[in-house]
């Protein structure tokens, strides 16, 4: 069902990235002329942490009868993201206890979704990141289906593909093509190098004007050409 993914302790960009927070990888994102900010989804948790490439699931409203909402979860590697299109809906979930317990027990890395989750008291106990638009109990069943697994979706305005890398915490979720992981790494981390170089510079004393002048804090993000 899916291909196989570099397990997340040898997956070197993996790695890499879980060494950035969002706001890093946000901006390296605009550098580049690249859009990966997912908007709308946050975590159930202030405090979650999600890194992790993507197995893309994409579901839709149910017109007849039959459909599933899917049974995927068992095929899935550990240090996998589930990343869900359910097109926004809030009206109707995609995501819930046994989903978590499940995911939790495989060493999923966490889940996405564009739309809502319930059972979020379980996933906060298991420490198993969710980001989501909202929660609420109303089951999907009978309602959506999956139509797809492994192909594109669109989550919060930003295209997600197979085997990009999703990285959350609790500022939101940011999604960083494959192909272009390395570039976005290596620009995030100057941006955070000299985040910290500023800010090192105010607490010995200087003013945050003459920080920030020394170090290019204005074109950070700044689009190249």
């Amino acid at each position: 069902m899916t291909e196989t993914l570099p397990h997340p302790g040898t997956d070197q960009a993996a790695h890499d990235l879980a060494l950035l927070d969002t706001s890093h990888l946000s901006d390296a994102l605009d550098k580049l002329g690249i859009n990966g900010q997912i908007g709308g989804l946050l975590p159930l948790q202030r405090t979650s942490r999600l890194v992790g490439r993507a197995f893309t699931v994409r579901y839709v409203p149910i017109t007849g009868t039959g459909g599933t909402v899917g049974d995927y979860i068992d095929d899935l590697d550990p240090g996998t993201v589930v990343v869900i299109d359910n097109a926004g809906r809030t009206d109707v979930t995609v995501w819930g206890d046994l989903l978590t317990a499940t995911a939790s027990q495989r060493g999923i890395a966490g889940t996405v979704i564009d739309g809502v989750c319930r059972d979020s008291d379980r996933a906060v106990e298991l420490g198993y990141p969710v980001y989501a638009r909202s929660r609420w109990m109303r089951t999907g069943k009978d309602r959506v289906r999956v139509e797809s697994y492994n192909v594109p979706v669109t989550l919060g305005g930003v295209c997600v593909e197979a085997a990009d890398y999703l990285v959350g915490d609790g500022d939101g979720v940011v999604c960083v093509p494959a192909a272009r992981v390395r570039e976005v790494i290596d620009i995030a981390t100057e941006i955070r190098i000299a985040e910290d170089a500023i800010r090192r510079a105010v607490e010995d004393g200087a003013s945050l004007r003459e920080a920030r002048t020394a170090h290019g804090y204005h074109t950070l993000q700044t689009r190249k050409d």
